[in-house]
């Protein structure tokens, strides 16, 4: 399967872009980079083991994503309770790593069965 097909990387692909265009005038270099970065990671892992052949690499680098889910979950907490984020931008992208990690958790099952 395509990775560009995976409705999980569209969504995830259009929150690091959404993230990059919010922060781009944010000054605290050390939060943006860490933030994009984590942005970045999730639809990069998808795509990278959505090409792997065999299905334990794949669902290595799926859980991975899933892993930077966790890690952006974070990030945007802190930077909506500090003020970097607006709180509701920080709420809704919450509420979407909370989603692709729900839909992350049942590729890597399926790929894993």
């Amino acid at each position: 399967m395509d990775f560009e097909k995976l409705a999980v990387w569209q969504r995830s692909k259009r929150l690091a872009i959404e993230l990059y265009r919010i922060l781009a005038g944010c000054r605290d270099y050390g939060f943006k980079d860490q933030v994009t970065r984590s942005a970045l990671s999730i639809p990069s892992n998808i795509a990278e083991g959505m090409e792997r052949r065999g299905s334990r690499e794949k669902v290595w680098y799926l859980s991975v994503a899933k892993a930077s889910c966790g890690e952006l979950r974070t990030q945007l907490m802190i930077g909506g309770e500090i003020g970097y984020i607006d709180a509701g931008l920080a709420s809704g992208w919450i509420n979407e790593t909370r989603e692709l990690s729900r839909m992350l958790s049942g590729l890597i099952n399926r790929m894993s069965n």
